[in-house]
């Protein structure tokens, strides 16, 4: 069991290398689940056989020992080297390859849980989100707020919620599934958005803002110009800058691309059924659906709700709209 246990975990190690370095394109989900199943096959055939095997052993141990002390006492001897209940430890111990995979199991088990079906941590890498999420803020997604989904698969199982208007989402990006990307939800199924000359409107109706307190972007050192939207019941902060026009440039081929209509002010846009249409804070630093389209309900990871650590800021911390 050794050999084989040596060659799975230079798998996982293998797999894990070639991601680190770009080799193949890497799916934390697939390698937990399985680190899952693999570790606990071991833990089962750790209860249920290994287990009972070296307790069988032990017993056996202490009671070839205890007989052969009995044995000597009725020849007058009583003083006998050897710890018995060090022996018995000595037997009872896990071989390192159950050590590294029986033993891991309740670990990876809580991890593959919590990940899959509660809550999920994420980085920001980029700033379509300012003001709202900063790059590095590491935030926590709710996994069940729209749904519960099969882990790997992502397919919704048990109905939940669905997303609304004005919600920060993480989902995975259409054009390459494999990474995940964060908006928010500004159109729903079956909605009409417009946005033109860097004005939002949906189903006709204008979306309301105003201005506030311009915003200093610390990366770039300049200000730009914050206001405040009011999408869905939700009142966030969105930034527009001046010098980038409204004319969307760089449109990718797209599912239900013929749903949109582009010009020089910018794009209307009628969401289809079972899609969202999302966009970033920052409204004109922003690849969002403007540019790749719409975001389908399989896609949908879960809703952002909470900032718990950025190590550029330590006092980025709490919930957020």
């Amino acid at each position: 069991m050794q050999w084989l246990t040596a060659f799975v975990l230079a798998g996982f190690l293998g797999y894990a290398g070639a991601w680190y370095f770009g080799q193949v394109e890497g799916n934390f989900a697939l390698l937990l689940f399985c680190a899952t199943v693999v570790t606990g096959l071991y833990w089962l055939a750790e209860r249920l056989y290994f287990l009972p095997q070296r307790e069988k052993a032990a017993q056996a141990l202490e009671s070839d020992a205890l007989h052969f002390r009995a044995e000597l006492a009725t020849k007058g001897i009583t003083q006998v080297d050897g710890d018995i209940e060090a022996a018995k430890n000595r037997v009872m111990q896990q071989p390192w390859w159950l050590d590294w995979t029986a033993g891991l199991f309740p670990v990876i088990v809580a991890v593959f849980v919590l990940r899959s079906f509660l809550f999920e941590p994420f980085k920001i890498p980029s700033g379509s989100m300012i003001p709202t999420l900063l790059i590095g803020d590491m935030i926590l997604v709710n996994k069940f707020a729209y749904g519960v989904r099969l882990p790997v698969l992502n397919v919704k199982v048990i109905e939940v919620g669905n997303p609304q208007r004005g919600d920060v989402m993480v989902f995975r990006y259409p054009p390459k599934p494999s990474l995940d990307y964060i908006k928010r939800v500004v159109a729903l199924p079956g909605d009409e958005i417009a946005y033109l000359n860097k004005k939002l409107t949906v189903n006709g109706q204008s979306v309301p803002v105003k201005p506030v307190a311009e915003f200093f972007d610390t990366n770039e050192t300049r200000y730009y110009k914050q206001y405040e939207e009011k999408l869905g019941g939700v009142a966030h902060r969105l930034l527009n800058d001046d010098d980038r026009p409204a004319f969307i440039a760089g449109v990718e081929d797209f599912p239900y691309r013929q749903n949109c209509r582009y010009s020089v002010e910018g794009v209307v846009c009628k969401v289809p059924a079972g899609h969202y249409f999302l966009m970033g804070d920052n409204r004109d630093n922003s690849l969002d659906s403007r540019y790749w389209g719409f975001v389908p309900e399989r896609n949908i990871v879960g809703k952002a709700f909470f900032i718990w650590m950025n190590f550029s800021d330590i006092k980025r911390f709490g919930s957020f709209d």
